[in-house]
């Protein structure tokens, strides 16, 4: 049997899949998730500036949520748009590595909050993310700003024996609400102790008495963040 094949048209022959795609995201769609996104991803690093509590605050992360917010939502449009698409897409996105490292472990949760947002925009449900987006800033503003009565702090004592540390402890608990003993090195004729202290009022004039104590070498008061390393 001889096979003959059907017409083709000339327009059949210039048809290409991509032109056809080029309307499956309207326009005003476009604009539309697109101005919503970078609004939201304003408000994140807006959040994030306010909530930041490290040693160097940087710009460029904080450019980097909105840019995230407005990347995710774009890359969605176009994965709800095209099925064959989005399994490309994984398969693309797959073999994406980043070697940034997190210094501050509230990063993760503000880069995990721009990539829900512009997901959560992409797929059409704006009042999930708009207020869903408030909520959670409210919540960071509030408890990440929340700031302890009772600051802080770190004595670094140095002693001969472990008499001397034992009057040095009992002199510290008459003038601090808590003391905690974090970490303490041993040696032949001297102890060293780093204690964890918070103080019943600002007044830190005890430490030069704590100094003057007999068999007290050193005793050092230093102010941080809460987060002991050691």
């Amino acid at each position: 049997m001889q096979f003959i094949p059907s017409a083709i048209s000339f327009s059949d022959i210039f048809k290409s899949s991509f032109l056809e795609n080029v309307t499956a995201v309207s326009l005003l769609d476009m604009l539309l998730a697109l101005a919503i996104s970078f609004g939201v991803g304003l408000f994140i690093f807006f959040v994030y500036k306010k909530t930041y509590a490290g040693v160097m605050y940087s710009s460029s992360f904080g450019v980097t949520l909105i840019a995230l917010t407005m990347i995710t939502t774009l890359v969605i449009l176009a994965v709800t748009s095209n099925v064959v698409l989005s399994l490309g897409m994984v398969g693309a996105l797959s073999i994406v590595r980043f070697r940034t490292a997190i210094k501050e472990p509230l990063d993760i949760a503000f880069l995990f909050w721009a990539i829900a947002a512009g997901i959560v925009l992409a797929a059409g449900m704006l009042p999930l993310a708009v207020f869903g987006s408030v909520i959670i800033g409210m919540i960071l503003l509030i408890f990440v700003n929340r700031k302890d009565s009772a600051n802080p702090y770190i004595v670094v004592l140095r002693c001969r024996n472990s008499e001397t540390e034992k009057e040095a402890l009992q002199y510290l608990e008459q003038y601090t609400r808590r003391c905690t003993v974090k970490s303490k090195t041993a040696q032949k004729g001297s102890i060293e102790l780093n204690l964890e202290i918070r103080l019943k009022d600002d007044n830190t004039d005890f430490i030069n008495t704590l100094a003057e104590l007999p068999g007290v070498d050193s005793a050092v008061l230093v102010s941080y963040n809460g987060d002991y390393m050691g």
